[in-house]
């Protein structure tokens, strides 16, 4: 190989490096159509870190662009006051399922369920604990059952798994019935 051919291959791999090393737009975490929202409740948060419906809002904002993993992180950071609150652990146990966890989103809903026991117990002291709607109660205790299934079956990532996920959803939900003759 000449000296052409080397000065041909040495502004090949120049040229190679430059277009290799070119910076790029990043793809937006966040839909556009939702960024300004999305942009708004950070700052809410920000500004009130102990607002348990701010972080809540926030953290449905980002399992709705389907960005899980950020909500996670905004409910994880928040105060331990606003991450006992039931409606913001069942919020993060529908982002660990959304990650693939099912074993830890399991566990999440079982605290949501035991935290609204706690606090409708009519034989209890009274406490601080937040009383929960029948909503949150029937939603916790139907995903706890799908749940239960998912990780029996030894599912942890239901996106991954969709046949198993169907069928801990059908023994989940199945119904008996009976008639009297």
């Amino acid at each position: 190989m000449g000296l052409k051919g080397w000065n041909i291959a040495v502004l090949v791999a120049i040229g190679s490096i430059w277009f290799a090393g070119s910076t790029q737009r990043e793809k937006r975490v966040v839909g556009d159509s939702q960024s300004d929202r999305v942009a708004l409740l950070e700052e809410q948060v920000a500004a009130n870190p102990n607002d348990a419906g701010h972080v809540r809002e926030l953290a449905q904002a980002y399992l709705d662009a389907r960005a899980p993993g950020m909500a996670l992180a905004s409910i994880e950071h928040a105060p331990p006051a606003v991450r006992a609150e039931p409606t913001v652990d069942h919020l993060y146990a529908r982002a660990l399922l959304d990650q693939g966890r099912s074993a830890d989103a399991l566990a999440a809903e079982r605290r949501v369920l035991a935290r609204c026991m706690e606090a409708d117990s009519m034989f209890a002291p009274p406490t601080d604990a937040p009383v929960c709607s029948t909503y949150l109660i029937a939603s916790a205790t139907r995903r706890a059952e799908i749940l239960e299934q998912l990780v029996t079956l030894g599912v942890e990532d239901a996106n991954a798994h969709p046949e198993a996920s169907s069928l801990a959803y059908h023994n989940a939900t199945r119904q008996v019935s009976f008639s009297s003759r």
